[in-house]
């Protein structure tokens, strides 16, 4: 498959309906309207050209103690595969941050699949270990 993530930037508006979408949307209580969606700290954002899928990478400091590069989130509505897509954001991230830890968390009451996080462990990803709130973690070892 040929590559197809598009380097964009936080708050693209694409994505940012992508995001909104998604089970993980943080909704200010006091109803602002968002204008990014990855959170502090060095991110990469990538879309597809149609901007039907969205991956974010994101280095912060994690106060679950996680280390390495998060993917703050990923979206895919489009005609890709979900694994694909992820592996391609691997090997960008894995040019930006070299013997990086990839992970990233997964509310496994949140998805319709029986298999929470499949789509990772299908692109190589692991299950290793849960949070204390229940949200599954998933990482990729360098």
């Amino acid at each position: 498959m040929q590559p197809v993530w598009w380097l964009t930037k936080d708050g693209d508006l694409d994505c940012l309906a992508l995001y909104e979408r998604h089970y993980s949307c943080y909704r200010y209580a006091d109803g602002r309207k968002r204008t990014q969606f990855v959170g502090p700290g060095e991110k990469v954002v990538l879309r597809t050209k149609r901007g039907d899928a969205v991956f974010a990478w994101r280095k912060f400091i994690d106060d679950s103690g996680q280390e390495g590069i998060n993917c703050a989130v990923f979206r895919n509505e489009g005609p890709y595969q979900s694994s694909e897509l992820i592996r391609q954001a691997d090997s960008i991230a894995d040019a930006l941050w070299p013997d990086s830890r990839h992970y990233t968390y997964v509310r496994a009451a949140a998805v319709k699949s029986t298999n929470p996080g499949y789509c990772f462990l299908k692109a190589g990803w692991k299950r290793c270990g849960m949070t204390k709130s229940g949200l599954v973690i998933l990482e990729r070892l360098p």
